[in-house]
């Protein structure tokens, strides 16, 4: 699985009455695609992966595998309880998608070798697996090879942001497994970090800002850096105002670009309007700086 440059997380339309809105989701998917990102993760964290059935979940990895047509890969969150993580993953394989972003496990912890027993399994389904750092998986760096070396799994997305553990896991990976192993910083608004990331030799990050304005994403990706100051920085600390905004704003920024994705899902809860007018803001004076008002 070849990634490269932005990674595009879309959100998961809803429709006026609760459904999931499959159209929708092709269009989003398409708006994006038109900005070349890297690859497509469906039914992720921006996606409202914790608030998707099974069924709901299937349908939008199927949206997102029509919609790419092979144009850029497409991975699936997965995870959860297991029998949901084995369901998701055998639904993504069914439906053609390129690879699978697991999440932890759902409230139960165990010991460094039951998540490896957990990881296993779902990596015998046979799909790549990016294993996603985060919540209660906190991998210290013999931990992170032992995963690293189970068949199939091939990155590590880290959304802890202990930059002196992840120096660490990369060393210990990089000597262990060998550079073809794939790192991504997947932090929210992960553009503000990539500075930091970068100096430990990690160059992919997703992006949740490509979702509602690619044109911002992929001026930051090609150098402007005047973005960190005008742009990422003001919107890291807007999203900081309130749990969850970290999907709520992006949902509400695709919003504010035309197209409606209807509203989060509980319990995630809609900006407040003073919030939604500074993410309007925020939205058009970045526009205006990267000359795509």
């Amino acid at each position: 699985m070849d990634l490269s440059g932005v990674l595009f997380f879309p959100v998961t339309p809803f429709t006026a009455r609760g459904g999931l809105a499959g159209d929708v989701l092709a269009e989003h998917i398409g708006r994006g695609l038109a900005h070349r990102p890297g690859g497509v993760f469906v039914a992720c964290g921006t996606g409202e992966f914790s608030a998707l059935s099974e069924a709901e979940h299937a349908a939008a990895v199927g949206v997102a595998v029509r919609a790419c047509a092979g144009a850029a890969p497409v991975v699936a969150g997965a995870g959860g309880p297991l029998g949901a993580a084995l369901n998701q993953a055998a639904a993504a394989r069914e439906a053609g998608a390129d690879g699978l972003l697991l999440m932890p496990p759902y409230l139960a912890q165990g010991p460094a070798g039951g998540l490896t027993a957990y990881v296993r399994e779902i990596a015998g389904v046979g799909l790549p697996v990016i294993v996603y750092q985060r919540g209660p998986v906190v991998l210290e760096p013999e931990a992170a090879v032992e995963l690293a070396r189970i068949p199939g799994v091939v990155g590590l997305k880290d959304g802890v942001g202990d930059i002196d553990r992840m120096q660490r896991i990369v060393l210990a990976v990089r000597e262990e497994i060998g550079p073809e192993f794939t790192f991504f910083n997947g932090l929210p608004t992960a553009e503000l970090t990539m500075p930091a990331y970068r100096g430990l030799g990690v160059e992919l990050y997703s992006s949740a800002v490509f979702a509602f304005a690619p044109e911002i994403a992929t001026a930051y990706l090609n150098g402007d850096h005047r973005l960190l100051t005008a742009f990422y920085a003001p919107l890291v600390r807007l999203r900081a105002k309130v749990p969850g905004y970290g999907v709520s704003l992006v949902k509400a920024g695709v919003r504010l670009r035309g197209l409606d994705v209807g509203r989060v899902r509980p319990p995630l809860a809609e900006p407040l309007p003073e919030h939604l007018a500074e993410l309007d803001r925020l939205i058009k004076s970045g526009l205006e700086l990267v000359g795509a008002a």
